[in-house]
């Protein structure tokens, strides 16, 4: 009976009697790892947070964002937006830095953090990756300053009016008091509508305080903010591409199978002669 199975043993067999062959084929597939790891550009990769720009003080209802999170991820990637942030950057848009910029530029909505926007982009430098990362937000930053001076003015002028109405209630608040006085002028009836009309005052006058404490806290840096990075942006320390321990580990075991096939493939090419030598012997009969 013919066994066609082959055996781990056989195969050991094979690699040490054709030894130069694995060997010559791992060394290739090394030495070709070890040129492309050393000739491809490296990319760095940085990681950006993005916090979206808010006025405190909108109507009910209202998103207090000066621009929802989804049309923020649509105008970072528009291309007249990406050509403004490359330009700003000192970059052509033709660039292959700019065509990198382009390629490797993803957004990650983060709706429960803030809301917040991660960014992530690759250059040929960590400082060049860096400077693009900040760009980006310098840029989106310019726009929705514009996009908040309309909400943020409308805000002040109601705040604005609401000091000119507390500055006329506590002076007619005043005026009540000197009325409402015991040695006042006036009869008796005049000092008693006085102090009624003294008792609403005092509650416009404080519900006038309140509404401009709580405009006052909606403007503050609390609830009314720019456009901005809540934390600094992340540079690793090595590129993200090329990879050299994944392409390193690659290369060994792509050359260990291409050594073992080499030098299997050599085995059988020198026992092909010799079976045909073989069979073609005349056989001697007794």
């Amino acid at each position: 009976m013919e066994h066609d199975e082959v055996y781990l043993i056989d195969l050991w067999r094979i690699l040490v009697r054709q030894w130069r062959w694995f060997v010559g084929a791992l060394v290739l597939v090394l030495l070709c790892t070890y040129a492309l790891t050393h000739s491809i550009r490296r990319q760095w990769e940085v990681t950006a947070w993005i916090q979206i720009a808010q006025v405190g003080e909108v109507p009910a209802g209202q998103d207090p964002k000066v621009e929802p999170l989804l049309r923020v991820i649509e105008r970072l990637q528009l291309v007249p937006f990406e050509n403004a942030i490359l330009k700003s950057a000192g970059y052509a848009d033709d660039s292959a830095v700019a065509r990198l910029y382009r390629k490797s530029l993803k957004l990650e909505p983060m709706p429960y953090a803030g809301p917040l926007i991660r960014l992530t982009v690759r250059a040929y430098s960590r400082e060049q990756a860096a400077a693009l990362a900040l760009a980006t937000v310098a840029q989106l930053r310019s726009v929705h300053q514009q996009l908040e001076q309309l909400p943020l003015k409308s805000a002040r002028t109601r705040l604005a009016a609401i000091d000119a109405d507390l500055q006329v209630a506590l002076a007619d608040r005043a005026r009540l008091l000197q009325q409402s006085a015991p040695g006042s002028k006036g009869d008796a009836a005049s000092r008693s509508i006085a102090s009624v009309m003294l008792a609403g005052k005092d509650e416009e006058i404080r519900q006038l305080r309140q509404a401009r404490l709580d405009l006052g806290d909606r403007l503050g840096p609390i609830y009314t903010y720019g456009t901005s990075m809540p934390w600094p942006v992340y540079v690793p320390e090595r590129p993200a591409f090329p990879n050299a321990p994944l392409m390193w580990g690659l290369g060994v075991l792509l050359g260990l199978c291409l050594g073992a096939f080499a030098a299997t493939a050599r085995n059988c090419a020198r026992r092909s002669p010799e079976v045909v030598a073989l069979g073609a012997r005349p056989s001697h009969s007794t």
